[in-house]
Protein backbone atom coordinates (compact mmCIF):
# COMPACT_ATOMS: atom_id res chain seq x y z
CA UNK A 1 0.00 0.00 0.00
CA UNK A 2 1.45 3.58 -1.25
CA UNK A 3 2.03 5.88 2.06
CA UNK A 4 0.28 9.08 0.68
CA UNK A 5 1.09 11.89 3.81
CA UNK A 6 -1.76 14.49 2.76
CA UNK A 7 -5.37 14.23 1.81
CA UNK A 8 -7.17 16.25 -0.20
CA UNK A 9 -8.45 17.89 3.00
CA UNK A 10 -5.20 18.23 4.21
CA UNK A 11 -3.62 19.85 0.84
CA UNK A 12 -7.10 22.38 1.04
CA UNK A 13 -6.50 22.97 4.12
CA UNK A 14 -2.93 23.91 3.65
CA UNK A 15 -3.90 25.88 0.74
CA UNK A 16 -6.88 28.09 2.87
CA UNK A 17 -4.64 28.76 5.47
CA UNK A 18 -1.47 30.11 2.91
CA UNK A 19 -4.52 31.53 0.83
CA UNK A 20 -3.96 30.29 -2.55
CA UNK A 21 -6.26 28.39 -4.35
CA UNK A 22 -3.88 26.01 -5.41
CA UNK A 23 -0.65 23.87 -5.22
CA UNK A 24 0.55 25.74 -9.02
CA UNK A 25 0.00 29.12 -7.80
CA UNK A 26 3.15 28.65 -5.67
CA UNK A 27 5.04 28.64 -8.31
CA UNK A 28 3.39 31.56 -10.49
CA UNK A 29 7.17 33.39 -10.31
CA UNK A 30 8.28 30.76 -12.51
CA UNK A 31 7.79 32.20 -16.23
CA UNK A 32 5.42 30.10 -18.18
CA UNK A 33 7.92 29.86 -21.01
CA UNK A 34 10.19 28.09 -18.63
CA UNK A 35 7.36 25.28 -17.40
CA UNK A 36 7.90 21.73 -18.60
CA UNK A 37 4.97 21.19 -21.55
CA UNK A 38 5.17 17.85 -21.00
CA UNK A 39 8.31 15.08 -22.02
CA UNK A 40 7.39 14.93 -25.67
CA UNK A 41 10.93 13.42 -26.10
CA UNK A 42 10.62 10.45 -23.99
CA UNK A 43 8.39 7.75 -25.70
CA UNK A 44 5.45 5.74 -23.94
CA UNK A 45 5.62 2.62 -22.94
CA UNK A 46 8.95 1.01 -23.99
CA UNK A 47 10.37 -1.86 -22.40
CA UNK A 48 13.68 -1.58 -20.39
CA UNK A 49 15.77 -2.62 -22.82
CA UNK A 50 14.39 -0.51 -25.13
CA UNK A 51 14.93 2.35 -22.92
CA UNK A 52 18.33 1.17 -22.08
CA UNK A 53 19.15 1.11 -25.60
CA UNK A 54 17.26 4.89 -26.14
CA UNK A 55 19.75 6.43 -23.08
CA UNK A 56 23.12 4.80 -24.55
CA UNK A 57 22.22 6.05 -28.00
CA UNK A 58 21.50 9.65 -26.51
CA UNK A 59 24.97 9.25 -24.45
CA UNK A 60 26.62 8.96 -27.72
CA UNK A 61 25.27 11.78 -29.43
CA UNK A 62 27.11 13.99 -26.86
CA UNK A 63 30.51 12.35 -27.78
CA UNK A 64 33.37 11.44 -25.53
CA UNK A 65 34.82 14.78 -24.95
CA UNK A 66 38.77 15.01 -23.64
CA UNK A 67 38.63 17.19 -20.63
CA UNK A 68 41.10 20.20 -20.03
CA UNK A 69 38.96 21.67 -17.49
CA UNK A 70 39.84 22.26 -13.45
CA UNK A 71 38.97 24.82 -11.81
CA UNK A 72 37.92 22.36 -8.76
CA UNK A 73 36.71 19.50 -10.67
CA UNK A 74 39.33 17.38 -11.85
CA UNK A 75 39.03 14.37 -14.26
CA UNK A 76 41.69 11.82 -12.67
CA UNK A 77 41.44 8.34 -12.76
CA UNK A 78 39.89 6.40 -10.25
CA UNK A 79 40.98 3.00 -9.88
CA UNK A 80 37.82 -0.07 -10.71
CA UNK A 81 38.53 -1.09 -7.08
CA UNK A 82 37.45 2.19 -5.53
CA UNK A 83 33.42 2.07 -6.57
CA UNK A 84 33.45 -1.69 -6.63
CA UNK A 85 33.88 -1.84 -3.01
CA UNK A 86 32.00 0.96 -1.85
CA UNK A 87 28.79 0.09 -3.87
CA UNK A 88 28.72 -2.97 -1.49
CA UNK A 89 25.70 -3.10 0.74
CA UNK A 90 27.61 -2.90 3.80
CA UNK A 91 28.67 0.82 2.83
CA UNK A 92 26.45 1.89 -0.03
CA UNK A 93 23.20 1.44 2.38
CA UNK A 94 24.67 2.92 5.59
CA UNK A 95 23.63 6.16 7.08
CA UNK A 96 25.20 7.99 10.07
CA UNK A 97 26.62 4.96 12.50
CA UNK A 98 24.63 6.84 15.76
CA UNK A 99 24.28 2.97 17.15
CA UNK A 100 28.34 2.44 17.53
CA UNK A 101 28.26 -1.60 18.31
CA UNK A 102 26.37 -1.95 14.70
CA UNK A 103 28.24 0.46 12.80
CA UNK A 104 32.11 -0.76 13.35
CA UNK A 105 32.95 -1.13 10.37
CA UNK A 106 31.78 2.43 8.67
CA UNK A 107 33.32 4.18 11.50
CA UNK A 108 36.72 2.39 11.30
CA UNK A 109 36.68 3.68 7.71
CA UNK A 110 35.78 7.52 9.10
CA UNK A 111 38.40 7.02 11.28
CA UNK A 112 41.09 5.76 8.43
CA UNK A 113 39.47 8.75 6.69
CA UNK A 114 40.02 11.01 9.30
CA UNK A 115 43.48 9.72 9.43
CA UNK A 116 44.77 10.57 6.13
CA UNK A 117 43.50 13.59 5.76
CA UNK A 118 45.59 14.67 9.12
CA UNK A 119 48.64 12.92 7.43
CA UNK A 120 48.08 15.11 3.99
CA UNK A 121 47.58 18.13 5.84
CA UNK A 122 50.16 18.03 8.73
CA UNK A 123 47.25 19.12 11.55
CA UNK A 124 46.19 17.01 14.61
CA UNK A 125 42.53 16.56 13.40
CA UNK A 126 40.24 15.78 10.60
CA UNK A 127 36.50 15.58 10.54
CA UNK A 128 34.65 13.21 8.53
CA UNK A 129 33.51 14.98 6.04
CA UNK A 130 31.25 18.48 5.19
CA UNK A 131 28.98 18.71 2.39
CA UNK A 132 31.81 20.15 -0.22
CA UNK A 133 34.94 22.15 -0.49
CA UNK A 134 33.27 25.55 -0.73
CA UNK A 135 30.77 24.52 2.31
CA UNK A 136 33.74 23.64 3.78
CA UNK A 137 35.28 26.76 3.47
CA UNK A 138 32.52 28.61 4.66
CA UNK A 139 32.84 26.34 8.29
CA UNK A 140 36.30 26.97 8.29
CA UNK A 141 35.56 30.87 8.19
CA UNK A 142 32.60 30.45 11.05
CA UNK A 143 34.79 28.37 12.65
CA UNK A 144 38.21 30.40 12.89
CA UNK A 145 35.79 33.25 13.85
CA UNK A 146 34.36 31.37 16.88
CA UNK A 147 37.69 30.25 17.89
CA UNK A 148 39.97 32.81 17.88
CA UNK A 149 40.03 34.43 21.48
CA UNK A 150 42.29 37.30 20.59
CA UNK A 151 40.45 39.27 17.90
CA UNK A 152 36.59 39.84 18.45
CA UNK A 153 36.30 41.62 15.30
CA UNK A 154 34.57 39.30 12.74
CA UNK A 155 36.63 39.89 10.07
CA UNK A 156 37.89 37.73 7.62
CA UNK A 157 40.49 38.73 4.72
CA UNK A 158 39.77 36.69 1.83
CA UNK A 159 42.41 36.88 -1.39
CA UNK A 160 40.38 37.19 -4.85
CA UNK A 161 42.26 34.49 -6.06
CA UNK A 162 40.07 31.85 -4.25
CA UNK A 163 37.76 30.32 -6.50
CA UNK A 164 34.85 32.89 -7.31
CA UNK A 165 32.32 29.79 -6.63
CA UNK A 166 33.87 29.24 -2.94
CA UNK A 167 33.63 33.26 -2.00
CA UNK A 168 30.58 33.18 -3.09
CA UNK A 169 29.41 30.22 -1.37
CA UNK A 170 31.05 31.72 1.92
CA UNK A 171 29.64 35.42 1.66
CA UNK A 172 25.95 33.55 0.86
CA UNK A 173 26.50 31.32 4.34
CA UNK A 174 28.46 33.65 6.69
CA UNK A 175 26.38 37.02 5.71
CA UNK A 176 23.68 37.00 8.26
CA UNK A 177 26.20 35.71 10.91
CA UNK A 178 27.78 39.56 11.21
CA UNK A 179 31.32 38.31 9.49
CA UNK A 180 32.59 40.65 7.40
CA UNK A 181 34.58 39.48 4.23
CA UNK A 182 37.52 41.57 2.82
CA UNK A 183 38.85 41.46 -0.27
CA UNK A 184 42.61 40.78 -1.36
CA UNK A 185 43.55 41.58 -4.61
CA UNK A 186 46.03 39.25 -6.90
CA UNK A 187 49.67 40.81 -8.29
CA UNK A 188 48.60 41.13 -11.95
CA UNK A 189 52.22 39.55 -13.01
CA UNK A 190 52.52 36.68 -10.80
CA UNK A 191 49.20 35.94 -9.73
CA UNK A 192 49.73 35.41 -5.90
CA UNK A 193 48.31 37.36 -3.18
CA UNK A 194 51.61 39.25 -1.64
CA UNK A 195 52.12 40.71 2.03
CA UNK A 196 51.78 44.00 0.61
CA UNK A 197 48.55 43.73 -0.92
CA UNK A 198 47.09 42.42 2.38
CA UNK A 199 48.90 45.02 3.98
CA UNK A 200 46.58 47.39 1.64
CA UNK A 201 43.46 46.08 3.72
CA UNK A 202 44.34 44.92 7.26
CA UNK A 203 43.26 48.79 8.49
CA UNK A 204 41.59 46.81 10.84
CA UNK A 205 41.84 44.13 13.41
CA UNK A 206 40.66 40.57 11.61
CA UNK A 207 40.07 37.25 12.80
CA UNK A 208 41.95 35.37 10.24
CA UNK A 209 43.44 35.33 6.55
CA UNK A 210 42.45 32.34 4.10
CA UNK A 211 45.15 30.89 2.09
CA UNK A 212 44.76 29.20 -0.83
CA UNK A 213 47.38 26.33 -2.14
CA UNK A 214 47.28 26.28 -4.92
CA UNK A 215 45.04 29.30 -6.05
CA UNK A 216 41.91 29.08 -8.61
CA UNK A 217 44.83 29.99 -11.32
CA UNK A 218 46.80 27.44 -10.00
CA UNK A 219 49.91 29.42 -9.13
CA UNK A 220 51.69 28.96 -5.40
CA UNK A 221 51.40 31.13 -3.28
CA UNK A 222 53.41 32.24 -0.92
CA UNK A 223 52.12 30.43 2.10
CA UNK A 224 55.29 30.79 4.64
CA UNK A 225 55.43 34.71 4.43
CA UNK A 226 51.30 35.13 4.58
CA UNK A 227 51.06 32.73 6.79
CA UNK A 228 54.16 34.41 9.36
CA UNK A 229 52.08 37.61 8.54
CA UNK A 230 48.68 37.12 9.76
CA UNK A 231 49.55 35.15 12.80
CA UNK A 232 52.17 38.10 14.03
CA UNK A 233 48.86 40.10 13.77
CA UNK A 234 46.67 37.06 16.38
CA UNK A 235 44.87 36.18 13.45
CA UNK A 236 43.95 32.60 12.33
CA UNK A 237 45.08 30.92 9.15
CA UNK A 238 43.10 29.08 7.03
CA UNK A 239 44.45 26.68 4.70
CA UNK A 240 42.28 26.12 1.45
CA UNK A 241 44.27 23.14 -0.29
CA UNK A 242 43.73 20.64 -3.55
CA UNK A 243 44.45 17.13 -1.51
CA UNK A 244 46.80 15.41 -4.09
CA UNK A 245 48.48 19.06 -4.79
CA UNK A 246 49.82 18.04 -1.07
CA UNK A 247 51.71 14.65 -1.92
CA UNK A 248 54.37 16.86 -3.33
CA UNK A 249 53.57 20.66 -1.72
CA UNK A 250 54.80 21.51 2.19
CA UNK A 251 51.16 20.56 4.03
CA UNK A 252 49.41 23.61 5.94
CA UNK A 253 50.95 22.29 9.42
CA UNK A 254 54.20 23.25 8.42
CA UNK A 255 53.42 26.66 7.06
CA UNK A 256 55.68 29.75 8.40
CA UNK A 257 56.68 29.42 12.03
CA UNK A 258 53.93 27.95 13.51
CA UNK A 259 51.86 26.11 11.01
CA UNK A 260 48.46 27.14 9.65
CA UNK A 261 45.48 26.41 12.47
CA UNK A 262 42.67 25.08 9.95
CA UNK A 263 42.65 23.30 6.66
CA UNK A 264 39.97 22.53 4.18
CA UNK A 265 38.72 21.70 0.51
CA UNK A 266 37.40 19.68 -1.72
CA UNK A 267 37.87 15.88 -1.78
CA UNK A 268 36.63 15.40 -5.62
CA UNK A 269 40.35 14.60 -6.52
CA UNK A 270 39.93 11.55 -4.30
CA UNK A 271 38.05 8.83 -6.51
CA UNK A 272 35.01 10.43 -6.66
CA UNK A 273 34.05 11.28 -10.74
CA UNK A 274 32.89 14.49 -12.90
CA UNK A 275 29.01 14.06 -12.34
CA UNK A 276 27.41 17.27 -13.43
CA UNK A 277 28.61 18.70 -9.90
CA UNK A 278 28.31 16.08 -7.66
CA UNK A 279 28.23 14.48 -5.18
CA UNK A 280 31.22 15.62 -3.42
CA UNK A 281 33.03 15.66 -0.18
CA UNK A 282 34.33 18.50 1.75
CA UNK A 283 37.23 17.64 4.57
CA UNK A 284 38.08 19.93 7.39
CA UNK A 285 41.30 19.87 9.47
CA UNK A 286 42.83 21.91 12.74
CA UNK A 287 45.11 21.85 15.50
CA UNK A 288 44.20 19.55 18.43
CA UNK A 289 43.65 23.27 20.06
CA UNK A 290 40.17 23.93 18.02
CA UNK A 291 39.34 20.40 18.49
CA UNK A 292 35.78 21.62 20.03
CA UNK A 293 34.91 23.81 17.75
CA UNK A 294 35.22 21.42 14.44
CA UNK A 295 32.10 20.64 12.96
CA UNK A 296 30.62 17.61 11.13
CA UNK A 297 31.29 14.03 12.24
CA UNK A 298 34.26 12.68 14.51
CA UNK A 299 35.44 9.05 14.91
CA UNK A 300 37.19 7.97 17.99
CA UNK A 301 39.67 4.92 18.24
CA UNK A 302 39.44 3.48 21.70
CA UNK A 303 40.33 -0.32 23.52
CA UNK A 304 37.34 -1.69 25.41
CA UNK A 305 38.05 -3.93 28.72
CA UNK A 306 39.24 -6.62 26.84
CA UNK A 307 41.39 -4.64 24.66
CA UNK A 308 39.87 -4.93 21.56
CA UNK A 309 39.57 -2.26 19.66
CA UNK A 310 36.38 0.11 19.21
CA UNK A 311 35.14 2.56 17.44
CA UNK A 312 32.69 5.57 18.45
CA UNK A 313 31.68 8.78 17.47
CA UNK A 314 33.23 11.48 19.79
CA UNK A 315 33.04 15.19 21.11
CA UNK A 316 29.66 16.16 19.39
CA UNK A 317 27.51 17.61 20.95
CA UNK A 318 23.57 16.61 20.93
CA UNK A 319 23.01 19.78 20.11
CA UNK A 320 24.59 19.21 16.87
CA UNK A 321 22.02 16.37 15.83
CA UNK A 322 19.09 17.58 17.97
CA UNK A 323 19.16 22.09 19.31
CA UNK A 324 20.86 23.15 15.99
CA UNK A 325 20.07 26.33 16.88
CA UNK A 326 22.33 26.29 19.62
CA UNK A 327 25.15 24.02 17.41
CA UNK A 328 28.56 25.03 16.25
CA UNK A 329 27.23 23.87 12.94
CA UNK A 330 24.07 22.70 10.86
CA UNK A 331 25.81 20.39 9.30
CA UNK A 332 24.02 17.53 10.38
CA UNK A 333 24.85 14.19 8.07
CA UNK A 334 27.96 13.75 6.33
CA UNK A 335 28.85 12.57 3.02
CA UNK A 336 29.63 8.95 4.30
CA UNK A 337 29.68 7.01 0.62
CA UNK A 338 31.90 9.99 -1.18
CA UNK A 339 34.44 9.47 2.45
CA UNK A 340 34.44 5.39 1.80
CA UNK A 341 35.26 6.16 -1.79
CA UNK A 342 37.87 8.63 -0.76
CA UNK A 343 39.71 6.37 1.65
CA UNK A 344 39.76 2.97 -0.52
CA UNK A 345 40.72 5.62 -2.90
CA UNK A 346 44.06 6.47 -1.00
CA UNK A 347 44.48 3.02 0.35
CA UNK A 348 45.11 1.43 -3.41
CA UNK A 349 47.03 4.89 -4.45
CA UNK A 350 49.34 5.02 -1.02
CA UNK A 351 51.75 7.73 -0.22
CA UNK A 352 53.80 6.73 -3.31
CA UNK A 353 51.02 6.35 -5.24
CA UNK A 354 49.41 9.87 -4.77
CA UNK A 355 52.56 12.18 -5.35
CA UNK A 356 53.18 10.05 -8.74
CA UNK A 357 49.67 11.32 -9.69
CA UNK A 358 50.37 14.64 -8.56
CA UNK A 359 53.68 14.62 -10.58
CA UNK A 360 52.01 13.64 -13.45
CA UNK A 361 49.69 16.09 -13.30
CA UNK A 362 51.90 18.68 -12.97
CA UNK A 363 54.14 17.19 -15.72
CA UNK A 364 51.48 17.30 -18.49
CA UNK A 365 49.89 20.64 -17.57
CA UNK A 366 53.36 21.85 -17.88
CA UNK A 367 53.64 19.94 -21.30
CA UNK A 368 50.31 21.21 -22.50
CA UNK A 369 51.00 24.63 -21.48
CA UNK A 370 54.38 24.84 -23.40
CA UNK A 371 52.55 23.93 -26.83
CA UNK A 372 49.64 25.84 -26.60
CA UNK A 373 52.04 29.01 -26.22
CA UNK A 374 53.51 27.46 -29.34
CA UNK A 375 50.37 28.90 -31.12
CA UNK A 376 50.57 32.44 -32.50
CA UNK A 377 49.00 34.92 -29.83
CA UNK A 378 48.86 32.46 -26.77
CA UNK A 379 50.96 33.40 -24.21
CA UNK A 380 50.73 32.41 -20.47
CA UNK A 381 49.25 35.63 -18.03
CA UNK A 382 51.72 34.59 -15.03
CA UNK A 383 55.51 33.83 -14.04
CA UNK A 384 54.83 32.56 -10.83
CA UNK A 385 55.42 28.53 -10.09
CA UNK A 386 51.79 26.73 -10.85
CA UNK A 387 50.74 22.93 -10.30
CA UNK A 388 48.59 21.33 -12.68
CA UNK A 389 46.63 24.64 -13.72
CA UNK A 390 47.61 26.98 -15.75
CA UNK A 391 45.96 30.60 -17.01
CA UNK A 392 46.79 31.42 -20.91
CA UNK A 393 46.20 34.63 -22.71
CA UNK A 394 43.85 34.34 -25.97
CA UNK A 395 43.97 36.39 -29.14
CA UNK A 396 40.42 36.03 -29.42
CA UNK A 397 37.06 35.65 -26.87
CA UNK A 398 37.25 33.02 -25.13
CA UNK A 399 33.73 31.74 -25.30
CA UNK A 400 34.20 31.29 -29.12
CA UNK A 401 37.49 29.89 -29.13
CA UNK A 402 35.60 27.28 -26.10
CA UNK A 403 32.72 26.83 -28.02
CA UNK A 404 34.88 25.62 -31.40
CA UNK A 405 37.00 23.35 -29.15
CA UNK A 406 33.74 21.55 -27.96
CA UNK A 407 32.68 21.16 -31.53
CA UNK A 408 35.73 18.90 -31.79
CA UNK A 409 34.78 16.72 -28.39
CA UNK A 410 37.32 18.85 -26.50
CA UNK A 411 36.49 20.62 -23.38
CA UNK A 412 39.00 23.12 -23.23
CA UNK A 413 39.29 25.42 -20.22
CA UNK A 414 37.20 27.36 -17.36
CA UNK A 415 36.57 31.03 -19.30
CA UNK A 416 38.39 32.85 -16.62
CA UNK A 417 37.33 36.37 -18.36
CA UNK A 418 34.09 35.70 -16.99
CA UNK A 419 34.88 36.39 -13.46
CA UNK A 420 38.27 38.45 -14.15
CA UNK A 421 37.14 40.64 -16.71
CA UNK A 422 40.86 42.34 -15.93
CA UNK A 423 42.54 39.62 -17.39
CA UNK A 424 40.80 40.42 -21.14
CA UNK A 425 40.35 36.72 -22.77
CA UNK A 426 41.68 34.60 -20.48
CA UNK A 427 41.55 30.45 -20.42
CA UNK A 428 42.04 28.44 -17.59
CA UNK A 429 44.22 24.66 -18.90
CA UNK A 430 44.54 21.92 -16.79
CA UNK A 431 45.70 18.85 -17.72
CA UNK A 432 45.46 15.82 -15.14
CA UNK A 433 47.59 12.27 -15.21
CA UNK A 434 45.13 10.79 -17.81
CA UNK A 435 45.68 13.44 -20.51
CA UNK A 436 48.16 11.51 -23.30
CA UNK A 437 50.80 13.13 -25.79
CA UNK A 438 48.19 12.31 -28.13
CA UNK A 439 45.32 14.32 -26.69
CA UNK A 440 47.71 17.36 -25.66
CA UNK A 441 48.62 17.14 -30.00
CA UNK A 442 45.01 17.33 -30.67
CA UNK A 443 44.34 20.13 -28.04
CA UNK A 444 47.32 22.41 -29.68
CA UNK A 445 45.70 21.78 -33.23
CA UNK A 446 42.28 22.36 -32.40
CA UNK A 447 42.73 25.74 -30.54
CA UNK A 448 45.26 26.71 -33.66
CA UNK A 449 42.57 26.32 -36.01
CA UNK A 450 39.83 27.28 -33.52
CA UNK A 451 41.85 30.95 -33.21
CA UNK A 452 42.10 31.53 -36.77
CA UNK A 453 38.26 31.13 -37.24
CA UNK A 454 37.70 33.11 -34.27
CA UNK A 455 40.11 35.71 -35.82
CA UNK A 456 38.61 35.75 -39.03
CA UNK A 457 34.95 36.14 -38.14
Amino acid sequence: MPFIPHTDEDIAGMLDAIGVDSIDALFDEIPAELRAQGLDGVPAGLSEMEVTQLLQARARADGEPTCFIGAGAYDHHIPAAVWQIATRGEFYSAYTPYQAEASQGTLQVLYEFQSMMTALTGLDVSNASLYDGASALAEAVLMAVRSNRKVKQPRVLMPRSVHPFYRRTVASIVQHQGIELVEIDFDRRSGQTRVADCEAVADAPFAALVVPQPNVFGVLEDVDALTDWAQARDALVIGLVNPVALALLSPPGDWGQAGADLACGEGQPLGMPLASGGPYLGFLCCKQAFIRQLPGRIAGRTEDLEGKVGYTLTLQAREQHIRRSKATSNICTNQGLLVTAATIHMAILGAEGLERVAAACHANTARLAQQLCEVPGVEPIFDAPAFHERALRLPAPTETVLAALAEQDILGGFDLGREYPELGSAVLICATEKRTDAEIAAYREALASALVIAQAA
